[in-house]
């Protein structure tokens, strides 16, 4: 079959423009050997990372068809049926089009190429490496039972390809915060039986939007993890972790998730009147809190969506006991 690749071309100080490239392929061609065809064969200026070839290493992923991914791994025929299943597969004279571009959160280098310095000094910043501390104990191995070491199965699987990163809708707005890799890492190694720094590690994993609460919950990193690493499972994990040892008055974002569960046993959903109130305000403890409401609060008067009244739902019951049940297990820790 005849496919339309375009490729989001960059060169240093020039403005990106989009170029096509006709390839005659099969339908298990990957994105990889179509691009590898249009340099070896049409245009070898074109600049684009790969190695392995076999998603191991991590080193080709790339924007494809509106999602970040590994091109070795995505073939034509699977992208075909993915695009039409969609509704978006996009065709000129019965072509296929594909449409690759470079990650996103990342400078461009050139072509799809990008400048990976941010996303390793993420990672660095939250220490993913077991404490050579604890390994200072005379006479004894550092044995790990099976079930200690499968809890590390999952995050070790992670190739840092740098997928979750470039579709991070978090990073894209707060340049402090780490990225979906660096905390999947951070929870690999806290998780670790043999580190020896696990309250140090949660304090500087808690540390308002520069550390865990500053996801917003997308699970865009999870959708594209080519290793099933699912990253804001991870983070979700070092969230309750800090929730078991914090209470509500030890900083708004905790206060955030407490108030949320505790509104929803009351009523069944969150009661918008009172959440506000108590996160930020902190129940009329944190006054300058409770005057920055003042606008929001007008505002919503003014077009008619402030809530004067609060009707519970129907299953409160059932929903405030299926809570109550999940708070009662045993909490796991490592």
């Amino acid at each position: 079959m005849e496919v339309i690749l375009q490729v989001l071309r960059q060169q240093p100080q020039q403005a990106p423009r989009m170029q096509r490239y006709t390839l005659e392929v099969q339908p298990g061609t990957t994105i990889l050997e179509c691009l590898n065809r249009v340099k070896w064969e049409q245009d070898g200026s074109l600049a684009y990372r790969k190695n392995c070839r076999n998603t191991i290493c991590g080193s080709c992923a790339m924007g494809i068809n509106g999602r970040s991914a590994l091109a070795c791994k995505e073939n034509v025929g699977s992208e075909i049926q993915r695009l039409e299943a969609g509704g978006v597969l996009q065709t000129e004279d019965d072509r296929p089009i594909f449409t690759v571009t470079p990650m996103g959160n990342m400078p461009v280098i050139k072509d799809l190429v990008v400048d990976m310095k941010g996303f390793w000094q993420d990672l660095k910043a939250v220490d993913p490496y077991v404490s050579t501390a604890s390994r200072q104990i005379p006479e004894r191995e550092f044995l790990q039972t099976p079930d200690q070491r499968a809890k590390l199965n999952q995050m070790g699987n992670c190739i840092l390809c740098g997928a979750c990163y470039a579709e991070c809708n978090a990073k894209e707005v707060n340049p402090a915060f780490p990225g979906p890799h660096a905390l999947a890492k951070a929870y690999r190694t806290w998780v670790d039986s043999r580190d020896d720094r696990t309250e140090e590690r949660l304090e500087q994993y808690n540390q308002g939007t520069a550390g865990v609460w500053g996801c917003t919950r997308c699970y865009a990193c999870n959708a594209v993890c080519p290793m099933d690493v699912d990253p804001y499972d991870q983070i979700g994990k070092l969230k309750q972790q800090i929730l078991h040892r914090k209470g509500d008055q030890d900083s708004r974002s905790i206060r955030h998730r407490k108030a949320m569960v505790d509104l929803v046993k009351e009523g069944g959903w969150v009661d918008e009147r009172k959440f506000g109130v108590r996160v930020v305000s902190n129940t009329f403890r944190d006054l300058p809190g409770l005057f920055s409401l003042g606008p929001l609060g007008l505002r919503m008067l003014v077009r008619g969506k402030f809530p004067f009244t609060f009707e519970a739902s129907e299953g409160t019951a059932e929903v405030r006991s299926l809570i109550e049940a999940v708070q009662a297990l045993p909490h796991e820790d490592k």
